[in-house]
């Protein structure tokens, strides 16, 4: 079973250093239609990672993941034959107006807004022709394993970073309250906001981050979720920078590989091993934890404050911290009410080796009091590295001289190009130094692990060099053609497949002729149209929550404590003026975010 780390490219250029890093494929947008449309790219641009990944046998996924209007279908259909032309090995959709479209063969990919959350969902999928399934956010591995259990097709699952606190992504919250669309690559971040929270006799209970969730780590899960059925783990980012996607791709890369090593049945799916001039540390890159206070990333915890004190326009902290502090490093903190704050150090001296004490030099006033737990979320020279070379990715070959014949072998590909030279009998041994200029490949995609040479003829070793050259160009373009020319085809698997639901509401996202022609002919009667379609009429649910903000404040009705019983309903977020009702499901431990905008 081959296993694929999919990591996340807002460019190529991206994408290129998550390969480095050792990514098996990523995923990409193009210039529209993807549901980050801060993060688009050109055909140009996407052909050219497509290039470089092919070379290492890695995938390039491209993010078609918006839902579509009639008016659109055409040009959605000229950019899908586009990628497929370029080379792509998939596209990440969630419309079914994809599968009824003028489009070449082209992989397809179940994006986890089609709300992949059960067997029969999944199986209806992959009677569709999809290839692989991006499981929805909340499952665990449990969930998956029954998934599983009903089906064959490749189960995509995300394994780190942001999540949406609406189940699958599935959010109207941004197009309710803003005209924003989530759905159509516009998200307002509505979940980020501070709201107030009342209850039903006008009490205000505080000002926090009640729908702002913590980011996704699952990296103590890998052998579990493989065992459980999933193949491609995907790392969330496609709106982050370099420096995150080369520490989070290198630090997943190691954690996979360690599982890899004791199951001779599991494999990685591309080639070429990475090499590291930095350490990759999770705690170093961007990641929320959940906290009311803040949407913010904490970091690192670096220690405990001892003291601090004003001197003259300077306000210092004093730290005892195990791990060493640096100038420009950013700390964080939260105060005795639970408010966070943050501060830049200016200048920072270690006072004492044996306590491991730290002044820290600020220009900042904060309150910040003996015993509280300091963070770094900022390691000035962890992102001063991260922002040079920080990796190469190798694939091993043969290498064989025998006769006047250069042959490379990969292991699958071989070529072999006579070197042009006078059949001139050396007169000394030249097989030492045959064998260091063959191994010279130095900054190609490629290392020397075995050179062999059986040959009487003198080699020039500028010509050797060249035929060297030649026989890599060759290997490189060999290898790129083949990944074309072996990557998988859509194809439907049972076109009388019926869908698991008679009836969809606005959540289905059906915002075509072509999805709702899709639904008609697999048995769904009710098709209502999609939230920016036709948005229903009154209050509706605008996001639907395994988050439950009363658990969040120790009122879970299901727990029944004293303070669950005081909690008088409804109750809303307020953020000037949007206005959220908050209805609990407790039985399905389930809440919905209603706008009363």
């Amino acid at each position: 079973m081959q296993i694929e780390l999919l990591s996340p490219a807002k460019t190529a250029d991206i994408g290129i250093e998550a390969i480095l890093h050792g990514a098996d494929a990523v995923y990409i947008g193009a210039a529209e239609y993807g549901a980050r449309k801060a993060a688009g790219n050109s055909i140009e641009d996407i052909e050219r990672l497509v290039n470089f990944a092919h070379i290492y046998g890695a995938k390039v996924y491209v993010t078609v993941n918006t839902i579509i209007r009639d008016t659109e279908i055409s040009s959605v259909e000229r950019l899908i034959t586009e990628l497929y032309n370029i080379g792509v090995d998939a596209l990440i959709v969630q419309d079914f107006g994809n599968l009824k479209m003028n489009i070449p063969p082209i992989a397809l990919h179940a994006s986890t807004q089609m709300h992949n959350l059960t067997p029969e969902k999944v199986r209806f999928l992959e009677d569709m022709g999809f290839s692989q399934v991006v499981v929805a956010r909340e499952c665990s591995a449990e969930d998956i394993a029954r998934i599983r259990e009903a089906t064959k097709v490749r189960l995509e699952a995300f394994v780190h970073g942001a999540r949406c606190v609406s189940y699958s992504g599935r959010c109207y919250a941004s197009a309710a309250l803003t005209g924003r669309s989530a759905n159509r690559g516009e998200c307002a971040q509505i979940c980020r906001l501070p709201f107030q929270l009342q209850d039903a006799h006008g009490h205000n209970l505080g000002v926090r981050n009640y729908l702002s969730i913590k980011d996704m780590d699952r990296s103590d899960e890998i052998e579990e979720m493989i065992n459980a059925g999933v193949t491609s783990f995907k790392i969330e980012g496609r709106l982050k920078d370099v420096d995150y996607v080369k520490n989070i791709t290198a630090y997943y890369r190691g954690l996979i590989d360690s599982v890899l090593k004791k199951h001779k049945e599991w494999n990685r799916s591309s080639d070429g091993l990475s090499s590291y001039n930095f350490t990759p540390n999770k705690f170093k890159s961007f990641f929320r934890l959940y906290d009311i206070s803040t949407p913010k990333s904490v970091g690192e915890y670096v220690g405990i404050v001892k003291s601090e004190e004003i001197k003259k326009k300077s306000f210092y902290v004093n730290v005892v911290s195990g791990v060493e502090l640096h100038n420009g490093d950013g700390f964080c903190f939260f105060d005795e009410s639970g408010e966070f704050f943050g501060f830049r150090a200016n200048k920072v001296c270690k006072l004492n080796d044996t306590e491991n004490l730290w002044s820290v030099e600020t220009l900042e006033s904060m309150p910040v009091k003996n015993g509280v737990k300091l963070f770094r979320n900022f390691d000035i020279q962890f992102q001063t590295m991260l922002s040079k070379p920080t990796a190469t990715r190798r694939i091993g070959v043969q290498v064989e001289l025998k006769d006047k014949t250069l042959t490379i072998f990969d292991g699958v590909n071989e070529i072999s190009e006579i070197v042009e030279i006078e059949s001139q009998v050396a007169k000394n041994d030249q097989t030492e130094a045959i064998k260091r200029q063959l191994s010279k490949l130095g900054d190609t995609p490629f290392v020397a692990t075995e050179v062999n040479v059986d040959s009487q003829w003198f080699f020039p070793m500028s010509t050797l060099s060249a035929a060297r050259r030649s026989v890599v160009d060759k290997l490189i373009l060999l290898r790129q053609n083949r990944a074309v020319a072996t990557r998988e085809i859509f194809s439907v698997r049972n076109p009388d497949a019926v869908y698991p639901q008679k009836s969809v509401d606005y959540s289905e996202n059906v915002a075509n002729s072509l999805a709702r022609e899709f639904y008609g002919e697999h048995g769904v009667s009710d098709i209502a149209d999609a939230f920016e379609i036709n948005a229903p009429e009154g209050s509706v649910p605008v996001m639907f929550c395994k988050h439950c903000v009363r658990r969040s404040i120790g009122a879970c009705k299901r727990e029944n404590t004293a303070k669950s019983r005081e909690l008088a309903e409804p109750l809303h977020l307020i953020y000037k003026d949007y206005y959220l009702r908050l209805e609990f499901d407790c039985k399905n431990c389930i809440m919905r975010v209603v706008s009363e905008k």
